[in-house]
């Protein structure tokens, strides 16, 4: 009875054990984020207000382009999945900027696995370039920083409610300003990120007129300077957009 109870006492420790060491590697696999990061990317956005969305037709010409809007000023930089080899691209960057100087994130993610090898190349955000309940939720259940691509009010109300703390607008919208100055008047909840129809002399106007951030994109990364390699072009692109936006200042969290 002793030998029988000490065996029963023994394999029930190690049943233990191993569930704690499943419980772990499932917590890892799982790639939940702490609060405190949640916190700090939201913050990060909060502070900088202007992301760099990259989209390139080679990959050579990704790193390059990259890193003159970083020379230029950007700290909030975004790979997107339509740009060959980005995820690559997007862990070279992490790398080098390991010390929390530019914030990395992934774009163009169309459903959850996309998010999950994002995450897993050292993604610090998500971006979606339409509203993805399945993907928002599985974003906001890890902490994660998720910014879906909303075309209307409903849409943007959805993504909110499912759990993005921001909401990209896109395409651009009729009005520009006007419209997100309308809109979030009458949705205070909402902390919209405009992209599509953000430019370098614009870019203020969107977050005077409530705008949380903006993206921006080709009138960044112009599709001429890049057949170039006219990566000065890009770097004083960027100089020019961001002292637009550092003259509004940072956006209130909500």
């Amino acid at each position: 009875m002793l030998r029988h109870a000490s065996t029963t006492l023994l394999r029930q420790s190690k049943n233990a054990v191993n569930k704690t060491s499943i419980r772990a590697l499932t917590t890892t696999l799982d790639r939940t984020k702490t609060s405190d990061d949640y916190t700090r990317v939201l913050q990060t956005f909060a502070e900088i207000r202007a992301c760099a969305v990259l989209r390139t037709p080679t990959s050579a010409a990704c790193p390059l382009a990259m890193q003159a809007c970083i020379d230029g000023g950007f700290k909030i930089v975004e790979f997107t999945l339509t740009t060959p080899d980005c995820l690559d691209h997007l862990s070279d960057f992490r790398k080098k900027y390991d010390d929390g100087d530019v914030m990395v994130g992934c774009g163009t993610i169309m459903n959850v696995e996309d998010a999950e090898r994002a995450v897993d190349a050292g993604a610090e955000f998500i971006i979606t370039p339409v509203m993805l309940p399945d993907v928002i939720r599985w974003c906001a259940e890890r902490n994660i920083v998720i910014v879906p691509g909303c075309q209307t009010p409903t849409e943007l109300v959805a993504a909110y409610r499912n759990g993005a703390p921001l909401q990209k607008l896109f395409p651009g919208v009729t009005g520009g300003p006007m419209w997100v100055k309308a809109v979030s008047s009458a949705l205070p909840m909402l902390s919209i990120n405009p992209t599509s129809g953000v430019d370098l002399d614009n870019a203020g106007d969107y977050l005077r007129m409530g705008a949380a951030s903006v993206g921006l994109v080709a009138p960044l990364f112009d599709p001429v300077a890049i057949q170039n390699e006219d990566w000065d072009q890009i770097a004083k692109n960027a100089e020019k957009v961001m002292a637009n936006v550092k003259e509004v200042g940072p956006y209130v969290r909500k």
